[in-house]
């Protein structure tokens, strides 16, 4: 049996012609399925005004999930604090905490924050730009492979979604902030979470506050990064356990992970080095099955990245009647070049292959398929195949 685990990513995706409220039961059930298949964990991420995604609060997520489940761990992936406290954080998780003890990860994630007031005025749209700026790696103008194969593509140019969703982004912050609310350096939330989690936190007042609920929370504290920058160096810095995404910027995987070992310190949590990787994934019975489920992938990343959000994952029928464009292709090409699609055991040496070249200690599976049967099946099948491997 394979000793990598294998963890579910969820968006709590929605299918064309499928309601919020199916959608919803669709996650329930997918979580106490894969609970049975044998996953090690069950993530949910947080997104904002997509209409194919519905996944806008990871802690009440999580409340739906633990209460269906039993052994399975529950986690976020993550909490979005650009537009959050960190109290507010520690304090619902440390209400879940309290009933159910001992399953819950924190998983926290940078994202778009509206900047302190200066004398120079930050915009929100010189926010956003600082924002890409500071995702660090390198700079792979051109595809790359590892020494085992594992395709780097050429990276995705951050900027183009920022020219069509910068104002789409300063009205998600409009809705999401209090008028007049800024948001912290990074590296300060963290340590005011770990702090308040540790009952050690200080105001810049000088007044000591306790986290009740939250002080002493039974949790796993991930950190998640997309590239080399400030996430993979705050979780290496405070010892912490590291999360890399392969399916959302596969060309800097590497990147972050090497970051993150360069600047790992020992912690009371961790005495070493603690990673998961995550891929998207959708297996079929056959490779020229699992390309079909996969075929609305394509469509989907589009429309994130012409910046109107997610939209609906479409069927396979509504995916082979769209038009392709050369410009819109390059659009996607990296994303489709790296999803993981086929039979069992083409997924699993793929997987093989990215924990191999990253030196994943886990690996997260994110699964969208228009059918929610083909959803479960394609996890089923991927846990099957996994567990014979040695």
């Amino acid at each position: 049996m394979s000793t990598t685990p294998l963890a579910v990513l969820d968006l709590i995706p929605r299918s064309s012609g499928v309601d919020n409220a199916t959608a919803v039961r669709n996650a329930i059930d997918l979580a106490r399925q894969t609970e049975r298949f044998g996953y090690h964990r069950y993530w949910f991420a947080e997104h904002h005004l997509n209409p194919g995604v519905l996944g806008a609060s990871p802690a009440v997520s999580i409340a739906l999930v633990a209460g269906a489940t039993s052994t399975i761990r529950i986690g976020s992936a993550g909490v979005q604090v650009g537009h959050r406290q960190p109290l507010a954080t520690v304090e619902e998780f440390g209400l879940l905490d309290a009933v159910y003890p001992g399953r819950l990860d924190l998983g926290i994630g940078r994202s778009f924050g509206r900047p302190k007031p200066s004398e120079d005025s930050a915009s929100v749209n010189e926010a956003v730009s600082a924002y890409a700026a500071n995702r660090g790696g390198s700079d792979h103008a051109q595809e790359q492979r590892t020494d085992n194969g594992l395709l780097l593509p050429k990276q995705y140019d951050f900027s183009r979604l920022l020219a069509t969703s910068a104002e789409k982004i300063a009205t998600q912050l409009d809705l999401l902030q209090q008028p007049g609310a800024y948001t912290p350096g990074y590296d300060e939330q963290i340590s005011d979470i770990l702090a308040l989690l540790a009952g050690t936190y200080v105001s810049p007042r000088g007044v000591a506050v306790r986290a009740y609920p939250g002080e002493g929370a039974d949790l796993q504290v991930w950190i998640l990064g997309a590239s080399g920058g400030s996430s993979a160096t705050v979780a290496g810095e405070n010892g912490l356990r590291f999360a890399a995404s392969y399916h959302h910027s596969p060309s800097t995987v590497l990147d972050a992970v090497e970051a993150y070992r360069a600047a790992f310190k020992p912690s009371a949590e961790l005495d070493q080095p603690h990673i998961s990787v995550s891929a998207d994934v959708v297996v079929g019975e056959t490779d020229e099955q699992a390309a079909i489920l996969a075929s609305g992938y394509g469509l989907w990343v589009r429309s994130i990245r012409k910046g109107s959000g997610a939209i609906a994952f479409p069927t396979p029928e509504e995916a082979a009647a769209h038009e392709w464009s050369d410009e819109d292709r390059d659009l996607v090409r990296d994303r489709i070049d790296t999803q993981l699609v086929g039979s069992p055991r083409t997924v699993a040496d793929k997987l093989e292959q990215l924990r191999d070249a990253t030196g994943a200690h886990e690996l997260a599976v994110t699964t969208i398929t228009h059918g929610h049967a083909d959803r479960v099946r394609s996890y089923e099948l991927l846990a099957e195949e996994w567990a014979g491997r040695a």
